[in-house]
């Protein structure tokens, strides 16, 4: 079974263990030496609708991937997932 990209983007990602909703993927890290995903990226809740920011990433690890559903992806996470602050990128016209 393959799956593109731009499906996982469309699939939802919860928690196993506490039901909760992460959001969608928004991006994926892989290692161009081995060509092997290494972990989905989720965006953090948006503050006051997104108008105070964002909280920081998710980071999931591929290992806690349990299931991969036709629209949503289930990670059984010990804990609170890793976060990681979003890199500013410059505006480019």
């Amino acid at each position: 079974m393959s799956c593109l990209f731009s499906e996982l983007r469309c699939k939802e990602v919860i928690d196993l263990r506490s039901g909760q909703r992460l959001g969608y993927v928004c991006d994926a890290e892989f290692d161009p030496n081995d060509g092997k995903l290494l972990s989905l990226i989720v965006p953090g809740q948006g503050r006051a609708g997104g108008l105070l920011g964002r909280e920081d990433d998710y980071v999931i690890p591929w290992c806690k991937i349990s299931r991969l559903g036709g629209d949503i992806i289930l990670v059984d996470l010990e804990a609170e997932p890793p976060r990681r602050r979003r890199e500013k990128r410059p505006f480019l016209y």
